[in-house]
């Protein structure tokens, strides 16, 4: 008789992406690799091929626009991700919390990652760092690949304070986080040219995962093939769009919100300048009750909240102060950034305002802790007319407290017909924590598959939803719509392979856990079920190589190791 329970996943995130300097660790599936990464080709080798969708890089601006090349290239932008070789800064520490002792080198033209816990035979191994990621003035992180599912390192380098530690959220994590996945959110904002991952897969790669390293002139331009060839084919100039059109292009990736949503069919990284991105996503913000903390891409919504912004309107843009083109030396940085202040309020009101400081930003932008990525600081663009202390981390509301309000951002006319979005930001929020909104959070997503009754991510959240009141029938119903719409959706399948497991329907389990754990081996609550599965029906065998998968991806998963030796004993046991 089966006694195991088989559980389910918590619900995806897949339709929210949070573009963030690093913080994109902060998306947990539980995996890991535990072999050398075989190596990926180059970026750059897609670079004439016919999958480059009309992007060419950099090294074709240069010829017509050499200046301007010389002074990108050495941006933070331009310099935003590469080969993991380039700039690397060795080092090693011992985590305390988890025993782990962690170093990087470079061996051979190689970047080589090791982590070992004494005594410990399964956390003690290697990884070649690929490629990294962030320019460095902050930090970096690094990622890996087997069988060409890319991961993002457990280990950081932090810049600010010149030291090796845990990647973000995982400081006093007691395990060691090699189950990182490299999602295209995460990389959309430090690479270019991102290939989708393959069907049903959130880091399965094509080889290379994507075109060019960096941010290229593209990014901002869009794609330049046909405008290389004769320099008369039109390209975008941002300065040229409209207001709206022109701040979306920096807004794709300086602005986080609280939640952002997808567009039914459509990913962030399909969106090209001049296009509408609220076409590719949507963004969020929670207003009232719960304020927002200072994060690390959020200029975008800071601008919007200063007086600067709110007098100047239209006017007012990211490229006012800042040249995307030009990396201002330490040297010159006051100066610089004094002389885009008095731009706008004169040399008049500058000969008496403090002429004695001269840089204007350390009362009225000044660097303050981030509140999510460790060992950084970020500038408040909320340019305070008087010094203000950071803005507090947000906090939940109590049970007696309003909800806050969720409101679109920028908030434009037509986004309060976007039921479907606004009911899985709402989702998105309760899964993060605020579970008291869980039923406005329901009437919403019900609303809105009235709306869009194929709508799969609005499916896999009502199924969710009811799967955690114990409404299994309803669950069960609703995961197998989902999976009508979208086969390869991991969660419809992995829920519901939870459901027919626990209710005695065992092939139709292991037909739905198999197919999910093929495509995503480092989400280990997939073959933790598999491995129960097997181990319930005497297929010791088939529940060891599952755990051995389990643990080739995430080695330092207790339950797993725990699991691994019951079954290792003389007398093998499901119990662990």
């Amino acid at each position: 008789m089966l006694t195991a329970t088989f559980k389910e996943s918590a619900l995806s995130r897949r339709a929210q992406f949070r573009p963030r300097f690093l913080a994109c660790l902060l998306f947990l599936a539980a995996g890991s690799l535990c072999l050398f990464a075989r190596q990926l080709r180059p970026p750059s080798t897609l670079a004439n091929s016919s999958g480059n969708s009309g992007y060419v890089g950099n090294q074709a601006c240069a010829k017509c626009h050499a200046q301007i090349y010389e002074s990108y290239i050495r941006t933070a932008m331009a310099n935003a991700s590469g080969p993991a070789t380039e700039n690397l800064i060795a080092g090693e520490f011992t985590h305390k919390l988890s025993g782990v002792h962690y170093k990087i080198a470079s061996e051979k033209g190689k970047v080589v990652f090791t982590f070992d816990r004494p005594g410990d035979p399964f956390v003690h191994g290697e990884r070649e760092f690929l490629y990294y990621i962030g320019q460095g003035r902050r930090g970096r992180t690094y990622l890996f690949s087997t069988d060409g599912f890319l991961f993002e390192s457990p280990v950081n380098w932090y810049a600010d304070r010149h030291l090796w530690d845990m990647a973000p959220a995982y400081g006093s994590s007691p395990t060691m986080p090699l189950n990182l996945p490299a999602t295209t959110s995460c990389m959309h904002c430090h690479v270019s040219g991102v290939r989708a991952p393959l069907m049903g897969s959130d880091n399965h790669y094509p080889d290379p995962p994507f075109l060019f390293s960096g941010v290229t002139c593209e990014r901002c331009h869009g794609p330049g093939a046909a405008h290389a060839q004769n320099g008369t084919a039109p390209i975008v100039n941002p300065n040229k769009l409209s207001p709206t059109l022109r701040d979306q292009v920096c807004m794709q990736c300086h602005l986080e919100g609280n939640a952002a949503i997808e567009r039914a069919g459509k990913h962030i990284y399909e969106f090209h300048p001049g296009d509408d991105l609220s076409s590719y996503v949507r963004y969020y913000v929670l207003t009232g009750n719960v304020p927002p903390g200072l994060r690390a891409t959020s200029q975008f919504e800071a601008l919007a909240e200063s007086g600067c912004k709110k007098k100047s309107g239209d006017a007012l843009s990211c490229t006012t102060c800042h040249d995307p083109h030009l990396s201002v030396s330490p040297e010159n940085r006051v100066a610089y950034f004094r002389a885009k202040c008095v731009s706008c309020h004169g040399e008049k009101f500058a000969a008496k305002h403090h002429k004695n400081q001269l840089d204007c930003t350390s009362c009225h932008m000044p660097a303050s802790q981030s509140s999510d990525v460790a060992h950084t600081q970020v500038t408040d663009h909320r340019i305070p007319r008087h010094p203000q202390p950071p803005a507090a981390a947000a906090a939940q509301p109590t049970a007696s407290a309003a909800l806050p309000t969720l409101v679109p951002f920028p908030n434009e006319p037509d986004s309060a017909k976007d039921t479907r979005d606004l009911a899985l930001a709402w989702q998105s929020i309760v899964t993060s924590g605020m579970t008291m909104a869980q039923p406005q959070t329901e009437r919403l997503l019900l609303a809105a598959l009235r709306e869009s009754p194929n709508d799969s991510a609005l499916l896999s959240a009502l199924a969710f939803a009811a799967q955690q009141r114990g409404n299994f029938a309803e669950a069960a119903s609703l995961y197998q719509q989902t999976l009508s719409v979208d086969p390869n959706s991991l969660e419809a399948a992995t829920n519901l392979g939870a459901i027919e497991a626990n209710q005695g329907h065992f092939a139709a389990a292991l037909k739905l856990w198999q197919s999910a754990f093929e495509r995503a081996p480092a989400k280990s609550e997939i073959g933790m079920n598999l491995a129960r599965l097997f181990c319930s029906s005497s297929r010791f065998d088939d529940a060891r190589s599952i755990l051995l998968r389990v643990l080739r991806f995430n080695p330092d998963l207790p339950p797993a190791k725990q699991f691994l030796s019951s079954l290792n004993s003389a007398t093998p046991s499901c119990s662990f």
